[in-house]
């Protein structure tokens, strides 16, 4: 009955809570999107010159709004930053590479047939000759559906060649939420179930559709400084070569191996598919490896609440980008990463400027700009790990990854389809706008897994990502779509994600106010919402309800 009884007093004071809302400057974060992806930040790197100077314009940033720090201890003292260690891997000189395919020889060039990475497992060098292929399938292990792709198959000394996405992908129906992705279909979840079963390494096979990104975006991704979080058993996590191969070289490796590629993965969508080895075929992966422990800094503001300073609600944007790889057509070396994510970065702070200008929160509000996003949720993880203020009272977690830098929508989503009430709160407040919620138009693409919300959820935390809608006020679902598309195939972790002169990021202002207006209403009052019953997020949010009566 709590729920319903906000929503309604939300619904019926909505004017004079709008009128109170904060007004967002679209032409203050254009600013400052252009200063964070400026080539003079060399892609935001972590653990580079190009942090040193991101953290230094978010802490200035931050104290001038008016926010304390609130980041690690020091002699009492807050700091603006949370120190996050990293293990950072990389790639020293050309790797060299070639599939023996019966009695020829197909050298491989890095980031053109094949990206692999940094060996993440503790080695200093990736030796490895003629090392057998098996087509495993998706990679899935899966007791709980009663999915074996690993059954019958002893991996060791063995590359195992498996497909991105899940069984369900091609049909959209099954036993892994069809046309929505599972964590079984995440890239990560394929190295780390392969390094369980004892594979030498993993070759994921691209294809555009299920990955719902093209190649350029995993040459970019991939071919250039890797990161984990520090572990005590890497190699339990990780093979040792983990990689890519672009599809055309998939099926030109199952030709010559006397089997049909699109044949096996109709096998591979049934439960009782076997591995199939890929008879005559061979890896050579020769190359040294650089690893050392850098530490790398979540920057975190702090705004402390006026009743209960103990509870905390959660803004959050990753600051960092890829920084400097390989040059593209052009010549560019610098990953400048302007709407992925100086965009949410730049948001964050007109967010807290707001904030510091509005009456106090009755509870703590935090702004966390985190870390190493693009090495695999690493900031945010470390801090769901060793958070600064318990995660037992944080409230919720708004994420913001990628801000419209153009007109308004109508609409609005989050990344994936998760239920819960901080869902259905968002969706009460967007309505006061007349934006209406849009769910997820691409499930397959696993967004729910790929953005810095997550590390909270599944640690029961209510937390979301905001996505901006396709229906513009300004040319509608065609317009939307249109800049989307071109974004993905031209941009999305390539060279191209450039600051542009005509963002005047009146999208991301509106936004901004609905945002602004739920973790207010979060922070001045006594809810604490929860998920779905059905989502297994609940059962871990549970655990810690006597701590927040």
């Amino acid at each position: 009955m709590k729920r319903v009884v906000m929503t309604v007093l939300a619904l019926s004071v909505s004017g004079a809570l709008m009128a109170a809302t904060p007004k967002f400057d679209g032409a203050r974060i254009s600013a400052d999107v252009r200063e964070l992806a400026s080539d003079a930040y060399e892609g935001r790197s972590p653990a580079t010159a190009g942090e040193t100077k991101t953290i230094e314009f978010l802490s200035k940033q931050f104290a001038a709004a008016g926010l304390q720090p609130g980041g690690d201890l020091q002699d009492g003292k807050r700091l603006w930053t949370q120190a996050v260690p990293l293990l950072k891997g990389d790639i020293v000189g050309t790797p060299q590479l070639a599939l023996h395919q019966g009695q020829k020889t197909l050298p491989l060039e890095q980031g053109k047939q094949i990206a692999v990475r940094a060996a993440m497992n503790g080695a200093d060098k990736v030796a490895i000759s003629k090392a057998p292929l098996v087509f495993l399938g998706y990679g899935v292990k899966a007791p709980e559906k009663n999915w074996d792709d690993f059954k019958g198959v002893d991996l060791k000394g063995k590359i195992a060649v498996v497909l991105i996405n899940d069984p369900d992908f091609e049909t959209g129906q099954g036993d892994f939420d069809g046309k929505g992705m599972t964590y079984y279909g995440r890239w990560t979840y394929k190295y780390e179930e392969a390094a369980r079963q004892g594979a030498l390494g993993v070759l994921i096979v691209h294809e555009t559709a299920p990955a719902s990104y093209g190649w350029a975006t995993v040459a970019g991704s991939n071919t250039n400084t890797m990161f984990d979080v520090v572990r005590d058993d890497p190699a339990g996590s990780h093979p040792l070569l983990e990689g890519w191969i672009q599809r055309d070289l998939a099926v030109d490796l199952f030709r010559s191996a006397g089997l049909d590629f699109e044949a096996l993965k109709k096998q591979a969508q049934q439960r009782d598919f076997t591995a199939v080895p890929l008879t005559g075929a061979s890896l050579d992966a020769n190359y040294a490896v650089k690893t050392e422990v850098i530490t790398s800094h979540n920057v975190a503001a702090r705004l402390e609440g006026s009743t209960h300073p103990d509870e905390t609600v959660v803004y959050s944007a990753h600051w960092d980008h890829i920084g400097v790889g390989e040059p593209d057509a052009r010549g560019d070396r610098i990953f400048n990463g302007a709407l992925d994510n100086a965009s949410g970065t730049a948001a964050l702070i007109e967010l807290a400027r707001g904030y510091a200008k509005a009456p106090k929160p009755e509870r703590s509000v935090l702004f966390l700009a985190v870390t190493a996003e693009e090495k695999g949720l690493l900031g945010s993880e470390y801090y769901a790990t060793h958070p600064l203020y318990p995660l037992e009272k944080t409230v919720a977690v708004i994420n913001m990854d990628g801000m419209a830098p153009f007109s308004p929508s109508r609409d609005f989503g989050i990344y994936g389809s998760a239920r819960f009430e901080l869902l259905d709160q968002l969706k009460d407040v967007a309505q006061r706008w007349d934006i209406r919620y849009t769910p997820d138009p691409k499930p397959e693409a696993g967004l729910f897994f790929r953005s810095d919300h997550f590390p909270f959820a599944k640690r029961g935390v209510p937390a979301l990502s905001w996505s901006a809608g396709q229906d513009w006020v300004d040319g509608g679902v065609a317009a939307g779509k249109k800049a989307s598309d071109d974004y993905t195939a031209k941009r999305y972790h390539q060279q191209g994600d450039e600051w542009q002169p005509d963002w005047k990021f009146a999208g991301a202002a509106r936004d901004l106010e609905v945002l602004y207006t739920l973790g207010n209403e979060l922070a001045n009052s006594r809810d604490w919402p929860n998920w779905d019953a059905a989502e297994a997020f609940r059962t871990v949010r549970d655990q810690s309800a006597a701590q927040r009566r």
